[in-house]
């Protein structure tokens, strides 16, 4: 493949913004590569600026379950734009989208849009310490809830892919109302409720962990937390940013039959726009202004095109569409495996709904520590190889892959011969 144009896009890129990007992962750190400029997208394809093609498991990190270009999606975004693109006001489309939520999620009675997953999450633990008047958090590491001060604590995502467990700029005082404990262990939660459970606010947990790379987190555990949090009442918090929609129909909260206080949703249920959004039970969204003393606000929250985007991509498919893409998902993740045993490579591919990982491990990854312990130089390899064949997978094993509904068996079959292309290319390289 050919990079000239989006090597020249990325030199000039460096001159604008940090680093060359405006999300840390898009800048290829982890694998040491110009990211490919893109130009388009259509169905399960990426094209950039060199004219390659690329089938894209990436997804914009997600929201695309329609994949790029979905023609009802764009369709409903040009109608409205010529409507007007904002109001700051309330708006129809805005208790259409949240009705279509309130009907698939159980636990949510009522809900706030907000603009991203870090507003979101950011909002629901300000709600959580308001509701409770209680000081303390509970994440777990390797989990990445955004980037407000309250997260950067042990974080996943791009945080990790640069190695760094803090960010610079949060003040001591945030980090310690922060309490950060190992994804997937009982005890530690156990010991850290029976020291002060009496002043932690909530625990927030994605409960399929998609920011250290894809590890659903065990029943028992999730189990545990709901279990506990109402012993101590702690409001619990799913963030399904990213599995909302994507490990099942519903989301983790469903697939693990637990219904949280409170979930952070986004990236689907806005279509690919920039839509995110909070919602739980009423007694507890009524403390948000105006009806209660918890403040939030937003200009562009709940605008009109992110809404009819959302609703238009939700009515477009249907759950029995959905598990046809999952099973389709089952079946290329066991090839992956059997191509690796194939080839002597030890590799774990985790799997949920229309999520997946690639990880160079000889063991199952339970936690970031884990993840962190998997073969960084071989998923370097193994990545360099697929992109230049076509496959854009996530560039950092820390980040996880995802389909869409427009990703065909056919697509699926191609990427699994490149992956064996790849395996078989990666042996000769090692002598074997």
């Amino acid at each position: 493949m050919n990079h000239y144009k989006s090597k020249q896009a990325f030199e000039e890129a460096k001159g604008l913004f940090p680093g060359g990007v405006n999300s840390p992962v898009r800048a290829f750190n982890a694998v040491e590569l110009t990211p490919p400029f893109i130009k388009g997208g259509k169905g399960a394809y990426l094209y950039d600026i060199d004219d390659n093609r690329y089938i894209d498991f990436v997804l914009s990190w997600g929201p695309l379950i329609l994949g790029h270009g979905d023609s009802n999606v764009v369709e409903s975004i040009c109608q409205q734009a010529q409507k007007g693109v904002t109001y700051g006001a309330p708006t129809l489309m805005e208790s259409d989208l949240a009705n279509l939520l309130c009907q698939r999620f159980k636990s949510i009675d009522k809900i706030r849009f907000v603009n991203s997953g870090t507003e979101a999450t950011m909002s629901a633990v300000r709600l959580a310490r308001g509701y409770t008047h209680r000081p303390y958090i509970l994440k777990f590491t390797g989990c990445y809830h955004g980037h407000a001060d309250t997260f950067l604590v042990k974080a996943g995502s791009g945080i990790a892919t640069f190695d760094s467990a803090d960010s610079a700029g949060v003040p001591e005082s945030y980090a310690k109302l922060t309490l950060s404990l190992p994804y997937n262990d009982r005890s530690a939660v156990e010991s850290i409720f029976d020291q002060i459970g009496e002043q932690i606010a909530a625990v927030i947990v994605e409960p399929v962990a998609g920011n250290m790379g894809l590890i659903p987190a065990d029943k028992e555990f999730l189990v545990q937390l709901r279990a506990i949090t109402e012993r101590y009442q702690s409001l619990l918090i799913f963030d399904e940013v990213m599995s909302g929609l994507r490990c099942d129909f519903v989301g983790a909260q469903n697939y693990y039959e637990i219904e949280p206080d409170l979930t952070t949703l986004g990236k689907v249920i806005g279509g690919g726009m920039p839509v995110a959004a909070y919602g739980g039970k009423s007694k507890i969204m009524n403390a948000i202004a105006p009806l209660g003393d918890v403040y939030q606000a937003g200009t562009l929250s709940g605008n009109p095109l992110g809404m009819v985007a959302g609703a238009t991509t939700l009515m477009s498919y249907d759950e029995e569409q959905f598990e046809r893409s999952v099973a389709l998902l089952e079946d290329f993740c066991q090839t992956i495996s059997n191509l690796a045993d194939q080839y002597q490579y030890e590799v774990q591919v985790p799997h949920m709904g229309t999520m997946f990982s690639i990880f160079f491990s000889s063991k199952p990854v339970k936690n970031f520590d884990d993840s962190k312990a998997c073969d960084q130089v071989l998923f370097k390899r193994f990545f360099t190889k697929m992109l230049e064949k076509g496959i854009y997978f996530a560039s950092s094993q820390f980040e996880t892959n995802f389909i869409s509904l427009k990703h065909t068996q056919e697509d699926l079959q191609t990427t699994a011969q490149i992956i064996e292309q790849v395996f078989s290319e990666m042996r000769l390289e090692d002598g074997a």
